[in-house]
């Protein structure tokens, strides 16, 4: 079994899950716990693929079953979670590419007040709109582009 250590970044908490549903499919969830293990198959009798140690990593849901979904990490790795371990709570995304500044107007005009690394996680403020999106990130906000952030806008 590997152990799926992402970028370090800034990690958040994440509340209580929602029972995650098929209509409506993709869409985006967030992970709950610590610790959270993706299996080849939607059952606790299938191998674990990996384990992932970031609570608020953001995934894709691409199908659910039976208390079970089907997701995509931001690698491109997919399987199976169960439901109680992702939540739809807590919208983040992640950080990727080059390191992405943190902008104090929403049209990503006025001064960079940060800068956030590639693997950082981001709680996403409501939606994004006109390429930017507002963040939170370890209690500091501020707008960046939505092309710097994995799991913003439509999955």
């Amino acid at each position: 079994m590997r152990t799926a250590l992402l970028a370090p970044g800034l990690m958040l908490a994440v509340p209580a899950t929602r029972a995650a549903d098929t209509d409506g499919v993709p869409f985006w969830v967030s992970l709950r716990n610590g610790e959270t293990n993706m299996r080849v198959g939607p059952g606790r009798d299938y191998r674990i693929n990996w384990t992932y140690k970031r609570p608020g990593l953001p995934m894709k849901v691409l199908r659910s079953m039976e208390g079970w979904v089907l997701v995509e990490d931001p690698d491109g790795a997919r399987g199976w979670m169960l439901t109680q371990f992702v939540t739809h709570k807590a919208h983040t995304a992640l950080v990727h590419g080059a390191v992405a500044e943190i902008r104090e107007n929403r049209d990503g005009s006025g001064r960079v007040m940060w800068r956030a690394q590639p693997g950082a996680i981001a709680r996403l403020l409501g939606e994004c709109s006109s390429g930017w999106c507002k963040v939170d990130i370890d209690g500091r906000q501020g707008f960046m582009a939505a092309t710097s952030l994995w799991g913003a806008g439509a999955p």
